[in-house]
């Protein structure tokens, strides 16, 4: 082991921060490591906004749900998927963009997760904490209106980060075999992993709740996709010029 695997395995989401404003070499730092994150083609399809002014957190605490921690933490990200940037190149030469496919869509997100791993393992490295919050696309309108977003800019997850206020324990993942096949996907790994995984998580969650919660993975997954989810964000991505074809 070496202490980029331990801080790779050593994960932890943190939702209680200390009120601690991050220096401004720290910020870089972060936003630096995730400029170095792999790219397609190098077109680099993210941009990034960083929120430190309080009552534009608190805004966007409640648009993302109410969630306390974005108003709490130190600097709260805003990860946008960005072809608006790719759009000014092609002009400054003459070119219309084609724009209006999924292909575009999708570089543009695993662009922007992938910078903002590169940010979270920075920040953890530095000794901060984050956590990912995907409430932003609870009201995506509102957030771009709000940080004037323009065309073909779409905000994908939030992060906070801040000087952690907590220690909780890393929560258990599936075994490796419910996600790591050799050579052919194995539908036979699936349902042994599912029950493993069950049976962890509901140790997990009883221990972490002092007996009162009563659930398990699976249940918790049935109940989240029994039910459409955030079925406003098409509208939306056709509204600010993601128009798939």
């Amino acid at each position: 082991m070496n202490q980029t695997i331990d801080l790779l395995q050593g994960h932890r989401s943190i939702r209680k921060f200390k009120p601690t404003a991050l220096t401004e070499e720290q910020i870089q730092t972060i936003v630096h490591s995730a400029q170095m994150a792999s790219s397609s083609s190098n077109i680099q399809a993210y941009s990034v906004i960083g929120v430190t002014d309080p009552a534009l957190k608190k805004q966007l605490a409640h648009l993302a749900g109410d969630q306390n921690y974005v108003e709490e933490c130190g600097l709260f990200l805003v990860w946008c998927a960005d072809l608006y940037r790719l759009q000014q190149a092609c002009a400054k030469h003459g070119v219309e963009m084609q724009k209006q496919y999924v292909e575009s869509f999708l570089v543009a997100t695993v662009d922007v997760s992938l910078a903002a791993q590169n940010a979270a393992l920075a920040a953890e490295s530095l000794g901060l904490g984050i956590v990912y919050i995907g409430g932003i696309r609870q009201n995506p309108a509102g957030v771009t209106e709000l940080l004037n977003l323009p065309q073909l800019v779409f905000p994908v997850f939030g992060m906070c980060v801040g000087v952690p206020d907590q220690e909780p324990s890393p929560r258990p993942r599936l075994s490796r075999d419910a996600v790591y096949h050799e050579n052919t996907y194995r539908t036979s790994q699936i349902t042994a992993g599912i029950d493993n995984y069950d049976q962890t998580m509901h140790d997990y969650y009883r221990e972490r709740s002092g007996g009162k919660l009563d659930t398990n993975w699976s249940k918790q997954i049935s109940e989240k996709y029994a039910h459409p989810s955030r079925a406003h964000l098409r509208a939306f991505l056709d509204d600010q010029g993601f128009g798939f074809e």
